[in-house]
């Protein structure tokens, strides 16, 4: 990782307004703060009295900003990558006690025995933490078993005492020490974990919809101040501003063919060209046109033109599937 990309990360844990993840699909933690939140942070972590994460340095790593459209705005992140044969992590299938948890962000927990849950994922292991030595000890019964399987407790001792998550990728490592919600409950505001069964099972190491370059795999994300939605992924009245941020980020580190596509739609659709001139050719290409429209409205819904490109190009499309169980960006 060069110089630049460490600077941007730094800057990205310093703002209060930027959120993370670490994880795959289909499990993933969320690291996020109020601003103003009392929070302890250096230039490679921040941490709450709800959560942290840190960021390892790692030969190979490699942001890719990119947007997607979704059912009917857009979202922007900041995927960090390894190659993919830097990014495997030990792929445990069954409970592991993994002993004391020496890497805490906290040091007040660095006593506290971890366990891996054995979710047999590409790019993290995902673990709990326990400083309570009868808990420990019950989930230690259990070890070498498949956490979630039929007739197990360990997965309702996990669900009914609430031990800290701990995500731990070759980039670093994301901790939630908020409660789980109940089955039937949703995610609690600020830091939180989703771990959904229904997407392990395509053990896919993130979307289809995410253009991240072959070879590449990302271990975790950011997501700098969107636009036009709020921290918990709420419409919010478009902030030029926040828009511009992201776009210097987006031209540094992203594909460098869709930020031409989207001046080309920008373009064409100020000197009130025909859409049926657009070449969409190209995986992703429809939901970069897309993502520019949406932009296009926000900034300036008033180009006699769009009315036209959204009838060309704003069909009804599959949600993302993504943005099921990452809502905020």
């Amino acid at each position: 990782m060069g110089t630049d990309e460490a600077a941007c990360l730094s800057d990205q844990l310093a703002n209060p307004k930027t959120q993370w993840s670490l994880g795959t699909f289909g499990a993933i933690g969320e690291f996020m703060r109020d601003i103003g939140e009392a929070a302890e942070m250096d230039h490679h972590s921040v941490m709450t009295n709800r959560g942290g994460v840190r960021l390892d340095s790692h030969e190979g790593m490699q942001l890719f900003a990119f947007e997607t459209a979704t059912r009917l705005s857009w979202s922007q992140r900041v995927a960090i990558c390894l190659p993919r044969d830097r990014s495997a992590m030990n792929h445990r299938a069954t409970l592991t006690e993994l002993g004391p948890d020496h890497d805490a962000l906290n040091p007040g927990n660095r006593n506290d025995i971890l366990f891996d849950i054995g979710l047999d994922t590409w790019q993290v292991d995902v673990c709990v933490r326990t400083g309570d030595p009868a808990l420990a000890e019950q989930l230690r019964a259990h070890c070498g078993q498949e956490t979630f399987a039929p007739g197990n407790p360990a997965g309702q001792l996990i669900l009914a005492h609430s031990p800290h998550r701990v995500f731990v990728t070759r980039i670093g490592r994301l901790e939630v020490y908020q409660p789980i919600p109940p089955a039937d409950g949703k995610s609690p505001e600020g830091p939180h974990t989703h771990v959904l069964p229904n997407l392990l099972r395509h053990r896919r190491t993130h979307s289809a919809t995410e253009p991240i370059p072959d070879g590449l795999v990302p271990c975790g994300y950011f997501y700098p101040a969107h636009p036009a939605k709020d921290a918990n992924g709420h419409d919010s009245p478009y902030d030029p501003e926040k828009y511009t941020s992201f776009e210097a980020i987006l031209r540094r580190y992203g594909n460098s063919r869709f930020a031409n596509l989207k001046d080309q739609v920008r373009i064409a659709v100020e000197q009130d060209r025909d859409p049926a001139d657009m070449s969409v050719a190209g995986r992703h290409t429809l939901s970069n046109i897309r993502v520019a429209l949406r932009q296009l409205r926000m900034a300036n819904g008033g180009l006699p033109a769009l009315a036209r490109w959204d009838a060309a190009y704003e069909r009804s499309q599959p949600d993302d599937d993504e943005e099921r169980h990452i809502h905020h960006r």
